[in-house]
């Protein structure tokens, strides 16, 4: 596993996703804001909208929270900060590569922030372009092997247009072309199988192994990063063995 599959399979082994929901749920809502700022707040013409609502409900975010971002966003409820998207991206312990995807509503404070996070753990903030060619846009569906048969996930997944499942130790990886991306996760959630995490983001195209002092002041700096208020998603290209991983994951 490798960049954001292998950093979401430590967070759940960390038990991280539960311990900073407060902090899951101030990141959806402003991603439900900007969508339907953007695009409107009917959630079935507004495909961004629609895709952030999803991801709430899946975190278990009362339907008053995601009402309310919606509003905010088209007007209709005065309050909370303007938002702008803005995307970072750098280098961290041996020259991995990282993108950092914020919304801020001061971009000056965010981007401090941001260089000060990458130069203490190893890395340091780059040019715009520095690293982006080096990640594809894709949709990701992550289940547990025990979980579901192989040979059906296949069957399931394919049909429904998915363009690859990839073999990640105690996981299987659905890949998707992002506009197929809901159609598959629908015919997964059809067969009643539960996934681990699933979301459109970016992937490497080639990784970087890591392992011993790196992988661990990598690890700091992811943990950092999505610390931070102001970032939505951070990716990046490392990879890490599945003995490293378990150190890091039980520390």
């Amino acid at each position: 596993m490798s960049g954001h599959s292998k950093w979401s399979t430590i967070k759940r082994k960390k038990g991280a996703i539960d311990s900073k929901r407060g902090k899951i749920f101030t990141k959806l809502i402003k991603e439900i804001t900007l969508a339907a700022r953007l695009g409107g707040g009917d959630v079935e013409g507004n495909a961004r909208l629609r895709s952030a609502v999803l991801a709430a409900k899946e975190e278990n975010m009362p339907k008053d929270n995601i009402d309310r971002a919606i509003k905010k966003g088209t007007g209709e409820l005065a309050g909370g900060a303007s938002y702008e998207e803005v995307t970072y991206e750098g280098y961290g312990p041996a020259g991995v590569a990282v993108i950092v995807e914020v919304m801020t509503d001061n971009k000056n404070r965010t981007v401090a922030e941001i260089r000060h996070i990458f130069s203490k753990h190893g890395g340091n903030l780059g040019e715009n372009g520095c690293v982006a060619w080096m990640f594809d846009k894709k949709g990701s569906i992550v289940l547990d092997k025990k979980a579901v048969d192989e040979d059906a996930l296949m069957e399931t997944a394919l049909e429904a247009g998915a363009d690859d499942i990839r073999d990640q130790e105690t996981e299987w990886e659905v890949i998707t072309d992002p506009l197929k991306y809901e159609g598959v996760k629908k015919a997964i959630d059809r067969q009643g199988w539960k996934y681990l995490d699933s979301r459109v983001g970016l992937m490497p195209q080639n990784t970087v192994k890591l392992d011993g002092g790196k992988a661990e002041a990598m690890m700091r700096l992811m943990e950092k990063l999505e610390d931070n208020d102001d970032v939505q998603n951070v990716y990046s290209n490392f990879d890490i063995s599945d003995e490293v991983m378990e150190q890091l994951s039980s520390s």
